[in-house]
């Protein structure tokens, strides 16, 4: 066989390879993709729509949100033998959300937790902000951002799904100064992760304190106290508070305490020492606004892991104290005391107030930004 021959055999046989090859989809196209979905859910007293959009990552992971309060409906994660089972406390509708004071899977804000009486100064000017918590400022007011619709729209990258809702909260709403633009991004990762992003704009100076207000049950929502959870927090210290739950202002060593979490233990092996239960700001060893765990949660029964990563120096651990099974939450289940907890990231309650915490206090032409995860697996 003469040369030129043998060249036109092999050109031949790298043309049908590169077709073979180029009709193949990309490693990235190939099994089960994301997906987002959009269904009614609903419209509240004034005639606005709720919707509910379904994420689904690539491992069959789901969370569920509602355009009302940006509220967290459902998040449904693997035990240790696959089976889904939804984690988060809350309702079949839309009627449970609205009339809901526990703030049950909610963004909070415009500060989210207390500010003592309801008052700061800034600037010179005294601010009074709605009271609904006794004397004191809860969470945003009586009509925070948990009771209000965002505008939604989804979000695809790389890969993965999310939805970016927004809201401007306008100069003087529940007392607040200022407009502020806000923008909570929720990105369910192919690496079973919730990702949360905050960020706000302002044109005038005012605190802002975003976070997220989930009732967790590692062991599925309405199955059982969570007092068997095993917790871990990255936090050598905590806020100690008074009698209205408002910092004292001193830094404590949670060393040779029930605060101290430093090490993995069960949420009820010690709270029986802990007057009332958990609902405590810990100070996070993090503190240089880099992303960094802040804690993780162990479920023995079903496997279940959740690592709890943020950029904020606050984490507000919440036992569930206030649950008294006068909630039914979803599938008719009644949510008795301690039945969820929550890990809220955040900056330090009553700030605006404590110079000596980290500033909370947004300037026009800067951004506020937040991050917090919380990531899934089994052991």
């Amino acid at each position: 066989m003469k040369l030129h021959q043998l060249a036109n055999i092999l050109v031949a046989l790298l043309m049908v390879e590169w077709l073979g090859c180029a009709k193949k989809p990309p490693p990235s196209d190939k099994g089960p993709q994301a997906q987002i979905n959009k269904h009614p859910f609903g419209k509240t007293a004034e005639g606005s729509d709720v919707e509910l959009y379904t994420l689904k990552n690539r491992n069959g992971l789901k969370a569920k949100i509602i355009t009302y309060g940006a509220i967290l409906v459902s998040l449904e994660v693997p035990d240790r033998k696959g089976k889904l089972d939804d984690i988060i406390l809350g309702y079949d509708d839309l009627t449970g959300y609205i009339q809901d004071q526990s703030y049950q899977g909610a963004i909070v804000g415009r500060y989210g937790n207390r500010i003592a009486k309801g008052r700061f100064t800034l600037d010179g000017v005294e601010y009074k902000l709605a009271a609904n918590n006794d004397a004191n400022h809860l969470h945003g007011g009586k009509v925070g951002y948990n009771k209000v619709v965002w505008q939604a729209q989804p979000v695809r990258e790389n890969g993965e799904v999310g939805l970016k809702l927004t809201y401007l909260s306008k100069n003087g709403e529940e007392g607040y100064p200022g407009n502020l633009n806000c923008t909570v991004t929720y990105m369910l990762t192919n690496n079973d992760e919730l990702k949360i992003t905050y960020s706000a704009q302002t044109d005038k100076a005012t605190p802002v304190n975003l976070t997220h207000h989930s009732y967790f049950n590692l062991a599925g929502q309405g199955t059982a106290d969570i007092l068997g959870h095993e917790l871990m927090l990255k936090a050598d210290r905590y806020t100690p508070v008074d009698e209205g739950l408002i910092p004292t202002g001193e830094l404590r060593s949670v060393k040779g305490s029930p605060m101290d979490f430093t090490s993995s233990q069960t949420i009820g092996s010690r709270i029986a020492q802990v007057e009332g239960g958990y609902d405590h700001n810990y100070v996070l060893n993090s503190d240089d606004g880099s992303l960094a765990q802040a804690g993780q949660v162990y479920e023995p029964t079903s496997g279940r892991v959740m690592k709890i990563l943020t950029t904020e120096p606050g984490i507000q651990f919440y036992s569930g104290n206030f649950l008294d099974g006068s909630i039914t939450g979803k599938d008719g289940k009644v949510y008795q005391k301690h039945y969820g907890f929550c890990l809220e990231t955040q900056h330090f309650p009553d700030s605006p107030n404590k110079p000596e915490f980290p500033s909370v206090i947004l300037q026009p032409g800067e951004t506020y930004k937040h991050m917090c995860i919380y990531a899934f697996s089994t052991r």
